[in-house]
């Protein structure tokens, strides 16, 4: 069992309550106690603020070599660190299969050292003057203290992607876990042992906690990843403080299969674009849209494909472990049967295993005859449920796929540069994958469109998130202007407007 006080080189920048309510932590897969966490208080919350803007303070100062320098040592430790303890602490509180799980935290040095160099790399612009004489630029400046409010389904590498980014910028950061992975991030924050001390602060606790640090006057900018739902709470609490926000808020991505795909290709791309990591990733493919004539024979390959899956506790060898909760399980189990009452076919799963009788285990589910009026989808299911469309060509997948109001990602299979490129095109989501679904790059931008979030994690935009620029105009050589109040008596304008000198 999690000792959260016992001697571990990972306390350094975390805090650990004394006062706040403590909650269980149960595994998914067991539904046995792995530790505790407590929240933190109201009174805890100002005072680790105020040491991190002590922090930051100092951080600003440093040029960004030096904080590029601390940024790589970061990364060095990420990479010589036994992540072990952390990837199990992770599987046991929320289900991930292991392998996932350690390959989560060691693909975390990557943004670390991106951020370090994009940072030393672009730091303003020089503009063409508007004026002889002057020397006319931008400058990026840090914001001060941002907030990371994390997601439980990939709570250390969402964690990194915009902490690196924040620091490299300039800032201090301070973490809010999400409730079911507050152990694993716990342990993880050994590795910002580089920094100064306070500089970066690990918070846990629930709504109270991430309400109370997106208010305080004492941080100044949010980034979120999470639901819709929350999504837009988050966005409207930062928006009412004047606070940038990078919000991810999921989606119900769709897969398009054309006449053209490679069917055992596509069949092998959709099982892990629909069941990794029993469907609980924001980029997830839920909807799927098949053309009918290749419709039958895809269906019957990734039938084959998904009935190889093995189903059970994340620590043993299995690619399906259990759904987060009891509430995630029932919401799978009720998009599943709303399909079925309105005529979806159940053609692998639709079940709890008989396997798994404990836990929030869910069968890997295939259905087809699915409909557009179906709740499965028009919303985000989050679990191991594959939803298909039959549908007559190639323009009516991409209609299907864009009648959405989410926008993350869409995946598309084919052999056609014709259609890759036309669904690259015309696909209302904010990443588009052929061949190929839900990789990801540290220098291209990581966000949805709609009501799947606004900003952009990771590349460039990844950065400016957390930065403010200032304009800046020297005129190294004074005079006095000959625009300046008050006017010369012998100036005079024409009725179009043009300035003379009499």
């Amino acid at each position: 069992m999690f000792d959260p006080a016992a001697p571990s080189l990972y306390r350094h920048p975390v805090y650990l309550s004394a006062k706040g309510q403590r909650h269980p932590v149960i595994d998914p897969a067991t539904l046995r106690a792995v530790g505790e966490i407590a929240e933190t208080t109201l009174e805890e919350i100002e005072a680790v603020l105020d040491a991190a803007t002590a922090a930051q303070r100092q951080w600003k100062k440093l040029d960004a070599k030096s904080r590029s320098m601390t940024l790589h040592r970061i990364a060095n430790r990420i990479e010589a660190t036994d992540m072990r303890r952390c990837a199990e602490l992770m599987s046991r509180e929320m289900g991930k299969p292991y392998p996932e799980a350690i390959g989560e935290v060691a693909n975390c040095a990557g943004a670390f050292r991106y951020f370090a160099e994009m940072a030393r790399d672009d730091g303003g612009k020089v503009a063409g003057t508007t004026q002889a004489g002057s020397f006319q630029h931008a400058r990026y400046e840090p914001l001060g203290l941002s907030v990371h409010i994390m997601p439980f389904n990939f709570p250390i590498l969402l964690m990194c992607w915009t902490v690196a980014a924040s620091l490299a910028s300039g800032n201090g950061c301070i973490i809010k876990p999400a409730l079911a992975t507050t152990l694993s991030t716990l342990e993880f924050m050994g590795v910002f042992e580089p920094l100064p001390d306070d500089l970066v602060a690990c918070l846990p606790g629930g709504v109270d906690v991430a309400q109370a640090l997106i208010a305080s006057p004492k941080t100044h900018a949010v980034a979120f990843t999470g639901s819709v739902a929350a999504g837009k709470s988050v966005a409207m609490a930062a928006a009412a403080q004047m606070k940038p926000a990078v919000i991810e808020a999921g989606g119900s991505d769709p897969l398009i299969v054309t006449a053209n795909a490679p069917l055992d290709v596509a069949a092998s791309g959709a099982v892990t674009a629909a069941f990794h990591m029993s469907g609980q990733v924001c980029t997830s493919a839920e909807r799927f849209y098949v053309v009918d004539s290749v419709h039958d024979a895809f269906v019957e390959k990734f039938a084959t494909e998904t009935l190889r899956l093995r189903i059970g506790n994340g620590l043993a060898k299995a690619e399906i472990g259990p759904l987060v909760s009891e509430a995630a399980r029932a919401k799978v189990i009720r998009l599943v049967e709303d399909a079925k009452a309105k005529g979806a076919t159940v053609v692998v799963g639709g079940n709890i295993p008989d396997s798994e009788p404990v836990g929030w285990f869910y069968e890997p589910t295939i259905l087809t005859g699915c409909t557009a009026d179906m709740a499965i989808m028009r919303e985000e299911c989050f679990g191991p449920v594959a939803a298909i469309m039959r549908v007559a060509s190639f323009d009516e997948a991409i209609e299907q796929a864009n009648d959405s109001d989410f926008g993350l990602g869409a995946s598309v299979f084919t052999t056609s540069l014709e259609e890759a490129m036309e669904a690259a095109d015309r696909l209302e989501a904010g990443m588009v994958w052929v061949n190929n679904p839900l990789i990801d790059n540290d220098a291209l931008p990581f966000g949805g469109w709609k009501k799947s979030g606004l900003g952009r994690e990771l590349s460039r935009l990844g950065l400016e998130t957390f930065r403010r620029s200032k304009m800046v105009i020297i005129d190294h050589k004074p005079v006095i202007q000959d625009w300046w109040y008050p006017y010369p008596d012998n100036w005079f304008y024409d009725a179009e407007g043009r300035k003379h000198v009499s």
